[in-house]
């Protein structure tokens, strides 16, 4: 991807954190940045695999969660310094997103994060990557493993990162996790369980989401699991707002609807890869 689009992102990502209490639109940041509002629109999402809209209201619902639970301000001042006209359309939204309304997600006193200010780098490498560039993961990937975390946790709602830190160490410790670095940065990570056949993290750099690296971290796994068996993951419900494509990337990839779960007081649903698709996938990564 050409550097320009990846600057003009990072400009539109640095204006929605220094406007977050104000009304965000396409129109409004295109006007301030100074470009038509379908090349920045079109820019946006080729680089971070989201809407514009999409990014600013998530930014925007993270840091008024951070608020209801860091702070005693009444929810309809967090509303309007949010960006919302009124408190029922931002409970709306919120519920929404945070499946609970605001007031309970208060009473909760749980934060955690719909998205993060992203973070991109000046340029992507044009690789085409292999099975052997991926590697088990070592203690020392650690730091880059966390800065990947921070840049799709679109991807893992409710995840408290005390604990997954500490689930992190013993997934290393066990070689039940995989990563694809270029120098310092982590583009690709897996955690899995070899007992269960599943898949329990999986997380791509968004400005190579674009690669096929998903279908590529399967195939790795694939040599790590024994053959025959089917794989499985959990994702977001049918029709939940706070899903950024990551459920219609795994249908795309083979995955089927298996059932209904609640995890950490989320509604998820559980996928499952046929081994004969899995299979399927290692044979052509195996003989490109």
């Amino acid at each position: 991807m050409p550097k320009p689009n990846i600057s003009l992102t990072t400009q539109a990502i640095n204006y929605i954190e220094a406007n977050l209490n104000s009304r965000l639109d396409l129109t409004t940041i295109a006007n301030a940045l100074h470009y038509s509002k379908f090349y920045l629109h079109r820019t946006f999402n080729q680089t971070l695999g989201l809407t514009l809209h999409s990014y600013a209201q998530r930014r925007q619902l993270t840091e008024a969660a951070r608020l209801l639970v860091n702070s005693t301000l009444p929810i309809i001042e967090i509303a309007l310094n949010s960006g919302y006209a009124s408190q029922q359309a931002f409970s709306d939204i919120f519920k929404a997103m945070y499946k609970i309304s605001p007031a309970e997600f208060r009473a909760k006193e749980f934060f955690y994060p719909l998205q993060l200010p992203a973070q991109l780098k000046t340029a992507i490498t044009p690789i085409k990557f292999k099975l052997s560039d991926i590697k088990p993961a070592q203690t020392a990937d650690i730091p880059a493993w966390l800065e990947l975390v921070n840049l799709t946790v679109d991807g893992y709602p409710c995840l408290k990162k005390t604990e997954y830190l500490t689930k992190l160490q013993q997934y290393i410790n066990s070689q039940q996790a995989l990563v694809l670095q270029i120098g310092q940065t982590a583009i690709g990570a897996m955690t899995f369980s070899v007992a269960t056949d599943s898949i329990d993290f999986l997380a791509i750099h968004p400005q190579y989401r674009n690669l096929g690296l998903t279908q590529l971290f399967i195939a790795k796994l694939s040599q790590e699991l024994q053959p025959g068996h089917a794989l499985s993951l959990t994702t977001y419900r049918a029709g939940d707002k706070a899903d950024t494509g990551w459920r219609n990337e795994y249908r795309r990839l083979g995955f089927q609807e298996a059932e209904l779960l609640v995890e950490f007081g989320y509604p998820t649903q559980r996928f499952k890869l046929p081994a004969q698709t899995k299979e399927a996938m290692a044979y052509a990564a195996n003989h490109a």
